[in-house]
């Protein structure tokens, strides 16, 4: 891809500037040293070769802007801002090159999505047993029930799966991290049977494509006359919600559901229902007619 940056200052400029090192060298140390590699690649081959000197954040959202054009600006600072200015963060830290601002691109505010309710799972799920599709039930009750993503959830396999111990293991979460989650009674009775006829290496809810299962989903819904949700929000969503309706605060729901960051669940996830009445009934309970 041709990228054009900046040239370097003329030689009679630079008598006195530090001899800085490539963002190849950089970005491997920073692995080297605990960074996430993940999103890496795309931006190595396009400006691993280049002084970390001679890269600025003009360049840098003009990279992100060529590697994600049709991307929500959303993806451009998770898969390029972010990493790149870590990377710079680390390597000013070793002395091997400047640092930069690097601004995230501006992002709109999250679309706030309805959640599933847990009648909307239990329609759900009563529909699934008139189609025989128990597969398809346990795979939303998984979701709703320990906020996996769909992709984690298609991925699971039955090693991975603890049937005495009630324990799932989600391995390498979209955060990078392995996660356990825990299943409920429901949950476990389903899944049970499903493994009666699943051998040790298959796939615990069989499917292998995200879009399946939506389409599935959405199947499942018109026959049983509810409103359709898709995965994420019938599973994150739902279990997000769900458990603060319970009355569990927000730190232990984050936990169990594998949330890293407070502002990306306040700000996308908790979205609770009639907010203004629970209150008011929680208030309900001192009567301020009675003597203290």
């Amino acid at each position: 891809m041709d990228m054009s940056f900046r040239p370097v200052a003329p030689a009679h400029y630079l008598h006195h500037a530090p001899a800085y090192r490539t963002f190849s060298e950089g970005a491997e140390s920073y692995i080297e040293h605990g960074g996430e590699a993940k999103s890496l690649p795309p931006i190595l081959a396009e400006i691993g070769a280049k002084s970390l000197g001679e890269i600025f954040p003009f360049d840098v959202k003009a990279l992100a802007n060529s590697l994600y054009p049709e991307h929500q600006n959303s993806t451009r600072n998770r898969c390029v801002i972010t990493p790149v200015r870590a990377v710079f963060s680390h390597s000013y830290d070793r002395g091997w090159g400047p640092l930069i601002r690097l601004r995230n691109f501006r992002q709109d505010a999250p679309k706030r999505k309805k959640a599933a309710s847990q009648a909307w799972v239990h329609a759900f799920v009563r529909q699934c047993a008139k189609d025989d599709l128990p597969h398809v039930a346990a795979l939303v009750m998984f979701m709703s029930q320990t906020g996996a993503r769909v992709s984690e959830a298609i991925a699971l396999e039955w090693k991975e799966v603890d049937l005495l111990g009630r324990t799932a293991l989600i391995l390498k979460t979209k955060t990078g991290r392995n996660s356990t989650r825990f299943l409920t009674d429901q949950l476990l009775a389903r899944l049970h049977q499903l493994r009666e006829t699943a051998a040790l290496g298959d796939r615990v809810f069989r499917y292998t494509n995200r879009h399946s299962v939506n389409e599935r989903i959405l199947a499942v819904c018109r026959r049983a006359s509810i409103t359709y949700k898709p995965s994420h929000t019938c599973g994150r969503h739902a279990f997000a919600n769900n458990a603060l309706s319970l009355g569990l605060d927000v730190k232990t729901t984050m936990d169990a559901g594998g949330w890293r960051s407070v502002a990306v669940f306040l700000g996308t996830y908790a979205n609770p229902r009639n907010a203004g009445r629970m209150v008011a009934e929680r208030l309900n309970l001192y009567q301020y007619d009675n003597e203290l």
